[in-house]
């Protein structure tokens, strides 16, 4: 995986812009820092004028983990489209959001019945309709939070995805869109010849492993190695360095 700033990530941006693609960012970790208390996690200045000029050219898209309603006051900016849920929500499509919301209601009545021990290890308990998310970043012994959450979770059947994250175990029902999906319906709808998308967790490793050769992925951070991402950028502090650039070339290349 290379650097972005590098002589072939500058070569692979400028390619992907001559496609006009839709610019589709996670949230946290990408656009924002990751914060100990996600209410306090907001997209700088910096990084949301520059999406907003952006918007001038190319339709700009956030897909992230966290509920719509949620992720548009932290933003800054009112991007093109928002997909919450890690794929599940999408305004554009009510009935499956229900649906999806629904399929969660034996998880819920577990983590209910839980929730004492739960709580006695540090985990807190996100509700977010289409997607459940265990939180332990703040438990004082996180390798036994993970235990206990992993313990609770035994009980779940398999109508039931679990997947993890940054000090986060998330729970969304098996047939939920994911954010490949997400993307590629974006793009769809956008009109746009393909995507920029940028992303850190776990959760975003299906657009990478799922883009079209002519897509740009990037992750944000080195880490994990095995990342399906073709480049990388250091942290959320150089997606405003990112954009300024993209702001640089898309006048000239759309004006060709």
């Amino acid at each position: 995986m290379r650097h972005l700033f590098s002589p072939e990530g500058e070569a692979a941006l400028v390619a992907a812009l001559q496609y006009q693609p839709l610019l589709a960012f996670d949230f946290d970790g990408t656009l924002a820092p990751i914060v100990p208390r996600p209410g306090d996690a907001r997209v700088s200045r910096a990084v949301a004028g520059r999406l907003s000029q952006l918007m001038r050219w190319l339709p700009v898209a956030i897909v992230t983990g966290r509920r719509v309603e949620d992720v548009r006051e932290r933003l800054g900016f009112v991007p093109s489209y928002v997909v919450g849920n890690h794929g599940a929500e999408d305004e554009a499509d009510p009935a499956v959001g229900q649906a999806l919301c629904e399929a969660l209601d034996s998880a819920r009545e577990l983590l209910l019945q839980r929730e004492p021990v739960l709580k006695a290890a540090g985990v807190s308990v996100e509700d977010k309709q289409q997607s459940i998310a265990l939180h332990y970043r703040l438990a004082r012994d996180r390798d036994r939070a993970r235990q206990v959450i992993d313990e609770v979770l035994e009980g779940l059947g398999p109508t039931l995805t679990v997947f993890g994250g940054k000090l986060v175990v998330n729970l969304t029902p098996a047939d939920a869109p994911d954010k490949a999906h997400a993307v590629r319906t974006l793009v769809a709808r956008s009109g746009a010849g393909g995507a920029l998308f940028a992303g850190d967790d776990l959760n975003d490793e299906p657009v990478f492993a799922a883009a079209a050769p002519h897509w740009l992925t990037i992750k944000i951070g080195r880490e994990p190695a095995h990342t399906r991402a073709a480049f990388f950028l250091e942290n959320p502090a150089e997606m405003a360095l990112l954009l300024e650039r993209i702001l640089g070339l898309v006048p000239k290349l759309l004006a060709r």
